[in-house]
This record gives structure tokens, sequence and C-alpha cells, in this order.
């Protein structure tokens, strides 16, 4: 039987659509990529899978019904991670849940379960970290704005967070990694795209697109910072550890006053 490789929007409910297709053709011999990152096997025969919610929804009632509630999240961190192979990972784990009796999310001697609980850590992380590092500026549109450029795809997993922590104001949280964000308007949370002038840089708070007083709160907050940070006291590595140096450009408390 000829190997299949089944191509999918990128989505993930796109990705369970083809674990669907997978199950209902009965499939031994398969592997499930991206349409971004397909690469094409020499010995397998490439199929696009459209989604379908329906059929998505019936994979993903399947694996919340047979996880706990801690592997749901698991299963979908990982999806959110976009490593390489992880589609192959998550489809082998799904496999071999739905052909046990029990719940087997904490079967960690299954060597497809530890490896995405372990992306899934890093991914929870990565979640974390962009609660805490996320820095809104003050447009003239009057929308506070974030630019955030996360290892890996969480901007889905923040989104209540923003949304229960900053109820009364618009915000836009855009990933420009990815080229997508989302706009809360006091009511609902919409995914969108922007197009940023070519020499726009995320680092630096123009004066032609951002409110005058964001300057002001700037100065205020760097000054802040200045004055907490007690010299005597600094312990460089710990503080790498909790805020590396990537997430740096995007804090105003580490741009030059």
């Amino acid at each position: 039987m000829t190997a299949k490789n089944l191509i999918y929007d990128g989505t993930f409910d796109g990705f369970l659509s083809a674990v669907f297709y997978v199950f209902e053709h009965k499939l031994k011999t398969v592997t499930i990529q991206n349409e971004f990152t397909v690469q094409q096997g020499l010995f397998s025969e490439n199929e696009t899978i459209h989604t379908n919610e329906a059929k998505a929804n019936r994979v993903w009632k399947g694996i919340k019904s047979k996880l706990s509630s801690q592997g749901s999240y698991q299963l979908y961190y990982a999806f959110l991670s976009e490593q390489s192979g992880v589609e192959d990972l998550l489809l082998d784990y799904i496999q071999y849940t739905f052909s046990q009796y029990h719940k087997v999310d904490k079967d960690y001697s299954h060597p497809s379960i530890l490896k995405i609980a372990q992306i899934a850590k890093s991914v929870g992380r990565e979640k974390h970290r962009m609660e805490a590092f996320v820095r809104f500026r003050l447009t003239k549109d009057d929308i506070y704005f974030a630019n955030i450029e996360p290892d890996f795809n969480v901007l889905p997993l923040i989104e209540k967070h923003f949304k229960r922590r900053y109820a009364d104001q618009k915000w836009v949280i855009y990933d420009i990694k990815r080229n997508y964000g989302m706009f809360y308007d006091l009511k609902n949370v919409e995914v969108m795209q922007m197009d940023f002038p070519d020499n726009f840089d995320f680092t630096k708070t123009n004066d032609a697109f951002f409110a005058t007083q964001e300057f002001e709160f700037q100065k205020l907050w760097q000054d802040y910072f200045k004055a907490t940070n007690i010299e005597s006291r600094k312990n460089m590595k710990l503080h790498i550890r909790h805020i590396p140096k990537r997430y740096w450009k995007y804090l105003s408390e580490k741009q030059p006053i």
C-alpha cells in the first residue's frame, strides 16, 4: 500500500479533519503535514484534506472523552508549538489513546505521550512569559497596541488573560512572526491581519503612529525601573533566566532613556 501524506491548512480543525480521515480510511502508513511546510516524500502520495468542522468536532469530542482535561490541553498546546513533525507525534498519541480503555495521558512510558507532555510544558512556559512581557502602547486611534514574537503560536492561549485584565480598553496584540493578531473592541476578540509600512520598526515608538502621552508613560516607566533597580543587588544570570534577552527589544524598560 502506498504511503499517504495528508496535507491540511495549518489550523487545529484542519489537523483534526486529517485525523478523522486516517481513522475513516483505516490508514496505517501515513504522515500529516501543514500546507506551509510540505516536504514531498519519495515514496508517498500527497492528498489535500479540506477542513470539516463537523468531523473535527467529532474527533475532538472523542479525544476529550478519553483524556483528562490536562491531557486535552497538552495535546492542543503541543499542536501550537508548530514543531516539525509534531502532527505525526500527535497522531500516534491519538491512535494510542483510542486503542486503550483507560486514560493514557499520564502513561509516560509511551514515547509520544512523554514527548507531547514535554513540548506542551515548553509552550505553557512561553504562554506565561507572553502574559508577563506584553507591553502596550497607545496609538493615535486610542487603541492599545502590542507586538509579540513568541517561539510558539501562543496568541490563542493568551486571549482570555488580556480580555479579562484589560476589559475596559480596546487593544491589539500582534504576532509579527506569524503575521496575525487579535483585536478586542470592548465586546469581542477577533482575529485580524495588518499591513505595516516597509520601514516600520516594532522596537520604536514612532510619533507618526503613537499618541503623545505614550512617550510620557514610557519615560515614567523607565524612570521607575531605573529607580527600583538596585545596582549592588543585580544578579544578571537570574535576571536573564526570568526575562530572556530575546524579549528585551520589545520591553519599554529596556529601551534607552
